[in-house]
């Protein structure tokens, strides 16, 4: 195990040296935010006057080692336009983003793994192919398109849910959240639902097939030959076995929801990262933009990490591949 974890560990380094390079080259070297950022009607003094407080005078190569080492440093900058460091801005954002993606998997998870394995059980049932052509759906629905048609529904038409916003929050075990009140659960209904529909049915899909895969194996015929009940085989035999497949796509997805909740958090004014960096693009505020870009790529290398770790606790036969290698 303890091979397996630095091999991955020395991995996550490189990605984490490869990403600088690509944020750089993406952010640091395209678009001028000084044509955004200062009057149009300023002086040439005034122009060259904001160009060298930002530091864009200095040469391409000095931009990016200082880039480098603020990196280092955990320090990556100040926000143009906030006047703020802007890690500051995106930790400020990140609870609102990380509550909302946490509840819409939960959701994913308690809602799409037994109905794909109750449509994988019962594949022929008019139940299991309900729940399939549902989860098509979930799959071909835009989801700016599902956030308005919520809102309209739910909070136009019948007046039962907020439209946007976060809602009150609480203090509970030192962790801030709007789950801990009534009101704040209220205000999370709509978004958590909406950012959970796609993952919903990406893990129904995957469920079923898992099933439909695993059920006619050896093993499984032969704990049914020995007269065990079919809630054993199945809960016990088949979704123990299924869930490393289904472990591995659901720890993926969570990083896949913290960075593209983008526009389930715009549609629904949500105060998260994802509203931030869109507010932040409009005005080429690049700090917070490479803030946001390395807090995910640093939140995907370590829940791959972590995804990693239980894949290998499922199946063994991952660790022993990596020390054999």
């Amino acid at each position: 195990m303890t091979v397996f974890v630095i091999r991955r560990l020395l991995q996550s380094l490189l990605v984490m040296a490869v990403m600088s390079t690509l944020v750089f080259a993406g952010v640091f070297a395209i678009g001028n935010p000084i044509d955004i950022l200062i009057s149009p009607d300023a002086t040439q003094a005034e122009y060259e006057r904001a160009v060298r407080s930002l530091g864009l005078d200095l040469p391409l190569w000095e931009q990016y080692w200082r880039f480098l080492q603020n990196l280092a440093d955990g320090e990556l900058g100040i926000s143009f336009v906030h006047h703020e460091p802007a890690i500051e801005l995106i930790l400020q954002r990140m609870p609102a983003t990380l509550e909302l993606a946490a509840v819409a998997l939960l959701l994913s998870i308690t809602v799409g793994i037994p109905l794909g394995l109750w449509a994988g059980l019962k594949p022929d049932s008019l139940a299991g192919r309900s729940i399939m052509v549902g989860s098509i759906f979930g799959f071909s629905l835009p989801n700016f398109w599902q956030g308005l048609m919520l809102i309209m529904i739910f909070a136009v038409m019948l007046d039962l849910m907020p439209a946007g916003g976060r809602g009150e929050t609480a203090v509970f075990l030192g962790i801030e959240s709007s789950i801990w009140t009534l009101d704040g659960l209220w205000h999370l209904a709509l978004p958590a639902i909406n950012l959970a529909l796609f993952k919903t049915s990406l893990v129904i899909r995957l469920t079923r097939a898992s099933v439909r895969e695993v059920i006619g194996l050896d093993y499984v015929k032969f704990a049914r030959a020995k007269g065990l009940s079919e809630r054993r085989v199945v809960f016990v035999h088949v979704l123990k076995n299924i869930m490393i497949p289904v472990t591995t796509v659901i720890g993926l997805e969570l990083g896949v929801m913290i960075a593209f909740a983008v526009v389930t958090e715009t549609v629904f004014a949500w105060p998260g990262m994802g509203k931030l960096i869109i507010d932040s693009i409009f005005v080429l505020d690049r700090p917070v933009i490479v803030a946001y870009l390395t807090v995910i790529v640093v939140m995907f290398i370590i829940i791959n990490l972590v995804v990693d770790i239980l894949y290998s606790i499922f199946d063994p036969r991952v660790r022993l591949a990596d020390v054999g290698a």
